[in-house]
């Protein structure tokens, strides 16, 4: 497995804003080959695209076939990460349906079949790694049990998939934010003080930070990590 940095094939759904912005970033490197999917922000993608030299690839992760079909014209990938999700939240008893269900599509389904679309031509080595959320460990407030669930059925899908690629030293594993600066969590916004006060470290994660531990398991000294849930929550769930 070489560095995290360099020479590889590297995708990244869901990377045209936030965390996924932040990993193209920091997998961006001479020699080093880097895709992203977007859906709705073709602006940023673009944008994103022109700054990093990385290829932006139009894919909704809620359309099976077309997240197969992204992965699949990368060829033999090194990294996949699989950033792209939504978060439904509010009370059950109201939420749209359809909505539940296209957050399970992209939080649950995507990450499934993008995982064994690329098994099935990645590298011996590669490196499978899910954005998850601390929530799929802890969910401290009503309304966000369908999200909460995605989140823990990507731990399941991760413990099991880790033991049917392990024999090609193919590693598969969770990064688990809690709060973090984003469009879809900003560090300003209504909820903040709230998650705040869960947390033994008083603010939102940077995205860069998510980032950088996505790096760390993407790399050479992570070869006998996999199954895992690797949280970075400032002490949210503790």
């Amino acid at each position: 497995m070489t560095d995290a940095q360099h020479g590889q094939n590297v995708l990244v759904l869901g990377g045209s804003r936030g965390i996924g912005a932040a990993i193209v970033r920091r997998f961006v490197s001479p020699g080093t080959r880097v895709a992203f999917t977007y859906a709705g922000s073709e602006a940023a993608a673009r944008a994103l695209a022109a700054e990093t030299g990385a290829e932006a690839v139009r894919a909704d992760s809620a359309d099976r076939g077309a997240v197969i079909a992204a992965v699949a014209g990368c060829g033999a990938l090194d990294v996949l990460v699989v950033n792209a999700g939504t978060a439904i939240l509010g009370d059950p008893l109201t939420l749209d349906a359809d909505a539940v269900d296209r957050m399970i599509d992209i939080n649950v389904r995507a990450p499934y079949h993008a995982a064994v679309a690329a098994a099935r031509k990645m590298n011996e080595g590669g490196r499978i790694i899910i954005i998850g959320s601390v929530n799929g460990d802890r969910m401290p407030f009503a309304g966000g049990a369908a999200y909460a669930l995605t989140k823990s059925a990507v731990q399941g899908m991760v413990r099991g998939l880790a033991r049917d690629f392990g024999a090609r030293g193919i590693t598969v594993n969770a990064i688990q934010p809690g709060p973090t600066d984003s469009d879809m969590n900003p560090a300003s916004g209504p909820m903040a003080e709230l998650m705040h006060s869960f947390m033994a470290i008083k603010r939102h994660a940077k995205a860069s930070e998510i980032a950088e531990l996505v790096a760390y398991i993407a790399g050479p000294h992570a070869a006998m990590i996999t199954g895992s849930m690797q949280t970075i929550d400032g002490g949210f769930g503790a």
